[in-house]
Parts: structure tokens; C-alpha cells; sequence
């Protein structure tokens, strides 16, 4: 077995954070668990001797602190954070309210910042650890009906790519995950995703169809969470944590493409973009 680490993951009463407890208790590491709802959080993982169900709010500094001491009561440290919790508000930017706008910015951007900025001085102190962000195949490529959501996932690969050089020096080291469609309960109505509030007639055709769509896409997504959990603990478990993890074959697939279109940009305007210097 690897050596036992202690992991802290948000979002652990549901979806893919409860087979990530679950993976990397199974793999012999402590695991501190969290979610709004600690009962919910016990109930979803199960009872285990290795096991801390904590309440944290990602988005309500005072809960952080008070499950990150407790975390550190019970295990001594904490030596892989996994930021996994996020929720989704769908829509077309003109029909998302800047009050959903920014409350995705709040849960889905700022909460991994206010959980890993209570976590990192543990991590220098010991001199070692691992970040682990859940992204989004969104956060690489911008896509249809979630402006927000893509803008709050962008924003988590910016920070995550610089964060990496912030932390290096401290044998702390950072990894993105970019999961394509799982089959999870991030489309379910009410529990993850929220649908836009404003009704904007150009854009009402399109949402109603989408929302369809969507809703029959849950349950039928491709990709298997409980073996993306065990990939993640492999990943971390080998020490050698890559900069992203493309998590499945859609997203893959799609990022070759993006980045093919991207290089095809940057190849149509070379001479224009090379000739922006001043003259010598």
C-alpha cells in the first residue's frame, strides 16, 4: 500500500466528492470529509474507522476553519485537498441574473480559494502536499448555455496554473481535473443545477430546448464517477501529479479539437501578429 495520507474533500454528500471519500478510504487513507450537512455526508459515504463527516460551507470562512482544526485534531494534517464542490447555473449570460452570476463566482471560484487558503499554511509547515481542483472540460472550452458556469471554471485553471508556482518551493504540488460528462447528479434540477431567472423572448426557444435535453441527458452520461475517484487516488497515491487531468475520452477528444482550432488561429494571422513590435 501507499504510503496513508489524510485527504480533505468538500462536496462529499453526493456525486462524484462521495466516491472520492470513498475511493481513497478504500485505498487505506484517512479521509476528512465535508458538506453542508455532516449527517448527510456520514450517511453518503458510510461508516469507516478512517473517517472524519465535517460540515463545511465553501463559501462561509468561519465553517473552514472549524473543519480544517478538526482535521487536524483527529489526523495531525492534512496532505491532499481536494476542492470538488461546485454547483451549476445554467443558462444563456442574458437570462443568468447577476445575482446567479455571482453566486456561481461564489461557490464554484471563490470557495476552493477560501478552503485552500485555510489548508496551504498546514501544507508549508510540513512541506509537502498535494491540491486537487475539480475543473471542468467547461474551463478549457467555452460552450452553449453556460456562460457562468465556463466563466467560474476558467477562472479555477488560471488560478490553479499559477497557484503551482506559488507552492512548489514547499514540496506542494497542484493538480486540475478536468472531468467530461459523469454520470452524477451535477444536472439534476434543485440539487446541483439552476436554471436561469430571467426570461429574455429571443433566447426562450433555445432555453426550453436545452433544458429538455439536459434533463434527459442525466442519468445517461457516459462517464463512470467511482472509477474517476479511484483514478484520481492512483494519481495522487503515485507522487507524480500531471498539471491536468483530462478526465475521459469526450473531454480528450474535445480539447485535441479546440486545440487544433486554436493552433489553425495562430497559424492564419502569424505575419500580422509577429509584426506588432516597435521597429528597430
Amino acid at each position: 500500500m501507499a504510503q496513508q495520507h489524510t485527504w480533505l474533500v468538500t462536496g462529499t454528500s453526493r456525486g462524484l466528492g462521495t466516491d472520492i471519500a470513498k475511493a481513497a478510504l478504500a485505498a487505506g487513507h484517512h479521509v476528512v470529509a465535508t458538506g453542508r450537512d455532516a449527517s448527510r455526508v456520514a450517511a453518503a459515504v458510510g461508516e469507516h474507522d478512517n473517517l472524519l463527516a465535517v460540515a463545511l460551507d465553501v463559501t462561509d470562512p468561519a465553517s473552514i476553519d472549524a473543519a480544517v482544526e478538526s482535521a487536524v485534531e483527529r489526523f495531525g494534517r492534512i496532505d491532499v485537498l481536494v476542492n470538488n464542490a461546485g454547483n451549476f447555473y445554467a443558462g444563456y449570460f442574458e437570462n443568468t441574473s447577476p445575482a446567479q452570476v455571482r453566486a456561481q463566482m461564489e461557490t464554484n471560484f471563490f470557495g476552493p480559494l477560501n478552503v485552500t487558503r485555510t489548508v496551504l499554511p498546514l501544507m508549508r509547515e510540513q512541506r509537502s502536499g498535494q491540491v486537487i481542483t475539480v475543473t471542468s472540460a467547461a474551463g478549457l472550452m467555452g460552450q452553449e448555455f453556460v456562460a457562468a458556469y465556463a466563466a467560474s471554471k476558467f477562472a479555477l485553471e488560471g488560478w490553479m496554473e499559477s497557484l503551482r508556482f506559488d507552492v512548489a518551493p514547499f514540496g506542494i504540488v497542484t493538480m486540475a481535473v478536468e472531468p467530461g460528462f459523469f454520470r452524477t447528479e451535477l444536472l439534476v434540477e434543485g440539487s446541483s443545477t439552476i436554471w436561469p431567472e430571467l426570461d429574455v423572448a429571443d433566447y426562450a426557444e433555445r432555453t426550453a430546448e436545452t433544458i429538455t435535453a439536459w434533463s434527459a441527458m442525466n442519468g445517461q452520461q457516459g462517464g463512470d464517477p467511482a472509477k474517476l475517484a479511484r483514478a484520481l487516488v492512483t494519481l495522487s497515491d503515485s507522487g507524480d501529479l500531471p498539471l491536468r487531468f483530462l478526465a475521459g475520452a469526450d473531454v480528450m477528444a474535445g480539447v485535441e479539437q479546440n486545440l487544433a482550432t486554436i493552433q489553425g488561429q495562430v497559424d492564419a494571422h502569424r505575419e500580422l501578429s509577429a509584426s506588432l513590435a516597435f521597429d528597430a
